[in-house]
């Protein structure tokens, strides 16, 4: 069970808040303490082969449940009437393909009768995919971080019949878990308005939890602190490991991408290195597949070992922006191989026909045994390795560490380097050609032999949230290494998006599957889809993506926006809300999907004129400024936005027959606080008006709509570009 949303620091506010709920918490211990006595109700065992409504949905996960002797049902309009009209407690038990405890609570306790039977007498039971339904699991991650201090999946809530929680946690063993349930029952059905009661309190604390304040005073962002922000923020770091202090440990990519940004805009060579000990000790761990390419969710120790084994497309996409921009920073050849290699791994892996991505491959797979086990598919035995590579074992146990420092358990390893390639050529004299043809070797032999074991399970839906960030991934990737295969996979995810769902009014569908589409897009929908096609647009040209990005936007200031609170809603006006209509605004993992929506909206300020989106953009932004000092890492994306407003910020324009060429050029440097605008010939736009020169090609470099002379030499743009004033 690992901590998802709230693994930053929260504001002063919140913390105020929390004291003024403590005896809400007080009452909700003594429930626990109540509920964890021991229950001697017997239960007949059912023996009839299950299947249950979940048998019906699109789902992997909830397909996984298909058949537990549980009586589930899916979380939607039918399912709420029918709590409601019997008046029954919810169970409302929310988990993703992915995830291994959940995996562990279902053999134990869901595919248990004697379980189900307390199940599904007095209540109605609910799963939920929260990555189809990140809104329900906000909602109740939100309840159960009140509860009981921390939150993660699977996830538990007992609800009355309207959804408003009564109790919650994560992980339950079979024995507390059925205790837990006869003990609420009991209360509901004898004393029910201390769960009313409970249920007030709790609501209003939700509704709490994400207050935003309309700031009105004046905000310097110009004389924003950075500097004194990242050296509090520095305490923080693994000066050893990289990454940050302390385990497990998450990759966090924007948290790097915001730094790597910082240190090469203010050349603070101490925080480049910082970012590089990082992304080297990344990708030379455990966390990353040595084999196959692409990076697990997180470590569960210091070092970047041992991960959690599962694969998630959100992370790799991230990772390989990040990659991108770093090997654009630095040409370092490593960076190139993780994001030549991630790429393979998606393309082979997560990749349906359609170009839409798949949503994660799971931790557990089938060992040798036909058991399910956590890391089964990725690990080996030293025996293995030596039978497999004869004469070469020397120098891989060497490179990879088959010794006691990358050995994990059972006697098998974990593949980890420590070495660079050249101290391993240099130890065995080796060339670097000759060094270099032996990895392709291993990997190969070895990737054959892996191939034949139980893969682990696919999670094959796709998510537009999601798909949009390998989108910008495919893009970054594109910029920093030129290669048309990369360029291609984005344009086939774009119309993908575009065409699958994307519908006329600009509204987006969250989920596809099997052809079905059948969830309402949420604010990271719309965020992160707007962020890849400008992205998009900035590398092809092609108006279109430019036009579609305005064209979400607007919708999503008539469906998302909040006038008084110039912030955005997660979910659209057009959905019902579960307990209360919140807005996601800490980046985390992902940014979060407020931060992304204020960037989107600075950057589309320069291409359209009177939108007003440069001032909903800077009044968002001074929204969190207080909270963003004093916890960066979970206002990293809202800082990265801030240097816009505190650093030059340059419109290139590129007018005439070579725009494309001279585009790519440009974006073969690290220049992130840029928009490029492109066009090969007349256009009346505004930000080409008068720029046409028939038989040439010009670069028009601009700063607040105020443009330098036009030039033809790319090497005299990118001057003007790094010339911080």
């Amino acid at each position: 069970m690992i901590v998802g949303k709230y693994a930053f620091g929260l504001s002063k506010a919140y913390f105020v808040f929390l004291k003024n709920i403590m005896r809400l918490i007080l009452v909700f211990i003594a429930l626990q303490i109540l509920f964890g006595c021991n229950s001697s109700t017997k239960h007949n065992l059912e023996t009839h082969k299950f299947t249950n409504d979940l048998s019906k949905e699109s789902s992997p996960y909830l397909l996984q449940h298909a058949h537990n002797p549980v009586q589930w049902k899916a979380w939607n309009e039918t399912t709420l009437q029918q709590a409601k009209k019997e008046k029954k407690l919810m169970i409302v038990s929310i988990g993703y393909a992915a995830c291994h405890w959940c995996h562990v609570m279902e053999q134990e306790s869901f595919e248990d009768s004697t379980v189900a039977s307390v199940m599904n007498k007095n209540f109605i039971p609910v799963k939920v995919d929260r990555e189809e339904r990140p809104d329900v699991d906000q909602s109740y991650i939100n309840a159960v971080q009140l509860m009981t201090g921390s939150a993660g999946w699977p996830l538990n809530v007992v609800t009355l019949p309207d959804g408003r929680p009564v109790w919650g946690g994560t992980y339950f063993r079979k024995k507390d878990w059925i205790n837990a349930l006869e003990q609420i029952q009991e209360i509901y059905k004898n004393e029910p308005q201390k769960l009313i009661a409970y249920a007030n309190r709790l609501e209003e604390g939700i509704k709490s939890m994400d207050l935003i304040r309309l700031r009105t005073e004046t905000v310097d962002f110009k004389n924003f602190p950075v500097n004194e922000i990242i050296k509090n923020w520095s305490n923080q770091f693994d000066d050893k490991n990289g990454g940050f202090k302390g385990s497990p440990k998450f990759m966090m990519p924007n948290n790097l991408a915001f730094l790597l940004r910082q240190a090469v805009s203010n050349k603070n060579d101490k925080l480049l290195a910082q970012i590089t000990l990082t992304l080297d000790k990344m990708a030379f761990g455990g966390l990353y597949d040595q084999i196959g390419g692409g990076f697990a969710r997180y470590s569960t120790d210091e070092k970047w070992h041992v991960p959690h084994f599962e694969k998630m497309l959100y992370d790799n996409a991230q990772l390989i922006s990040l990659y991108s921009d770093a090997f654009l920073v630095t040409q370092n050849p490593l960076y190139s191989d993780v994001v030549a290699e991630t790429l393979e791994f998606i393309s082979l892996e997560m990749t349906n026909e359609e170009g839409g991505f798949y949503s994660s491959l799971d931790a557990d797979s089938k060992d040798e045994n036909g058991t399910l086990e956590e890391g089964a598919f990725y690990v080996f035995t030293a025996e293995q390795l030596q039978k497999l590579l004869k004469d070469d074992f020397k120098i891989f146990k060497e490179y990879y560490n088959v010794n006691s420092y990358g050995k994990w358990e059972k006697d098998q390893y974990v593949l980890i380097r420590q070495k660079t390639d050249a101290q391993i050529e240099n130890e065995f004299d080796l060339t670097s050609e000759a060094f270099q043809q032996k990895k392709k070797s291993w990997k190969k032999t070895l990737l054959t032999y892996r191939n034949q074991r139980a893969k682990p399970r696919l999670d094959d839906k796709t998510l537009t949230s999601w798909n949009a960030l390998m989108l910008k991934g495919y893009v970054d990737a594109y910029k920093a290494f030129g290669k048309k295969e990369y360029l291609n996979s984005a344009l086939k995810n774009a119309s993908f998006i575009s065409e699958k769902q994307l519908r006329d009014n600009g509204a987006l569908f969250h989920n596809y599957k099997d052809g079905q589409s059948s969830i309402n897009g949420f604010l990271e929908d719309y965020a992160f889809t707007i962020e890849a096609f400008l992205e998009l647009y900035q590398i092809s040209l092609d108006e279109r993506w430019l036009q579609l990005s305005k064209k979400m936007t607007d919708y999503t200031i008539a469906n998302f926006f909040d006038s008084e609170k110039h912030m955005f809603y997660f979910t659209s006006k057009e959905d019902s809300a579960i307990v209360s209509r919140n807005f996601e605004y800490r980046d985390n993992v992902i940014p979060s999907s407020n931060s992304a929506m204020a960037k989107n909206l600075f950057l589309l300020s320069k291409y359209f004129e009177n939108t007003g989106f440069k001032e909903i953009s800077q009044q968002m932004l001074k929204n969190v400024s207080e909270e963003m000092m004093q916890y960066p890492s979970g206002f990293s994306n809202w800082l990265d936005l801030l240097l816009n407003f505190k650093n030059d910020f340059f419109e290139v324009i590129i007018v005439g027959k070579d725009v494309s060429e001279k585009a790519k050029q440009i974006n073969k440097h690290y220049l992130p606080n840029i928009i490029i605008a492109g066009s090969v010939d007349e256009n009346n736009g505004p930000l080409f008006k008068n720029r046409f020169v028939d038989g040439e090609t010009l670069i028009y470099v601009c700063k607040n709509n105020t443009c330098k002379l036009p030039i033809k030499d790319i090497k005299i743009a990118i001057e003007l570009l790094n010339k911080n004033e």
